[in-house]
């Protein structure tokens, strides 16, 4: 059986030199070239690769967020390809993930292949899983904030600056993102999208819901100590009086 391999690359000259190199080998078949993250995210679902050389640094969608993004039935071997620092590359290797230093050859290649080759041969992985969520910790550390979200539409994948959002609403194990008239429905939880966010610019109003503090036009009082939060676009949200003192406090700042 064919290694189905997908090439990953904003370089349509990288791609071809990829390709070259790799036609020598009879055991692999590429399925599939993209020429950006979102091609990516697409064809790693799609098509379901087993092997995949992704580079790290593209416009819009880089490597790392095409792997926090795309949700296989099963993750494929990753060979990364990359201009990265020193630093960068240790982090590889402390992981036990294997990277392509631009610009590379055929010796070096072939050591990145035998790897693969061994780690689709054994059996898979829980153990990659881990070593990829790994490297994606390290190199997106928890304090950077989200300046962006990754929504996949059928086909589509959308990108969504999070200034753009209005509001968000909790659906299940999803969110909705609402964008002006659109909403936008994201698999993620409520707390672990609250946690991406920074917190001068979102607020959780109640369990389900968060807001934008910019589109906030006034707070109503209701009965018995209650508030309604009043958009600037006239939507109006119910605000739980344990978040209020929160909100009152950064409105005011």
């Amino acid at each position: 059986m064919k290694i189905r391999t997908l090439l990953v690359d904003d370089e349509a000259l990288a791609r071809e030199r990829l390709r070259g190199m790799l036609a020598a080998e009879p055991d692999l078949e590429i399925i599939g070239e993209c020429a950006d993250g979102a091609e990516a995210v697409t064809a790693l679902e799609r098509d379901q690769p087993d092997l995949v050389f992704l580079d790290v640094q593209m416009p819009e969608l880089d490597g790392f967020d095409v792997l926090a993004t795309a949700r296989p039935a099963r993750p494929p071997v990753v060979i990364f390809t990359t201009a990265y620092s020193e630093h960068a590359l240790r982090a590889f290797e402390v992981h036990a993930l294997d990277y392509l230093l631009k610009p590379f050859d055929q010796e070096r290649l072939q050591v990145a292949l035998r790897r693969a080759r061994e780690h689709l041969h054994l059996a898979r992985t829980e153990a990659l899983n881990e070593k990829l969520n790994a490297l994606l910790a390290e190199m997106r550390p928890p304090t950077r904030k989200a300046d962006r979200l990754v929504v996949k539409s059928g086909n589509r994948v959308v990108l969504i600056r999070t200034a753009d959002v209005d509001w968000i609403e909790a659906a299940d194990n999803y969110v909705n993102l609402h964008v002006g008239a659109e909403s936008h429905l994201l698999r993620e939880t409520m707390a672990a999208l609250e946690a991406r966010l920074d917190p001068r610019q979102f607020l959780r109003i109640s369990r389900s819901t968060i807001v934008n503090l910019d589109r906030v036009k006034e707070l109503q009082p209701m009965f018995h100590g209650d508030y309604v939060v009043i958009l600037r676009n006239g939507t109006r949200l119910n605000l739980s009086r344990s978040y209020r003192d929160k909100l009152q406090q950064l409105l005011g700042r």
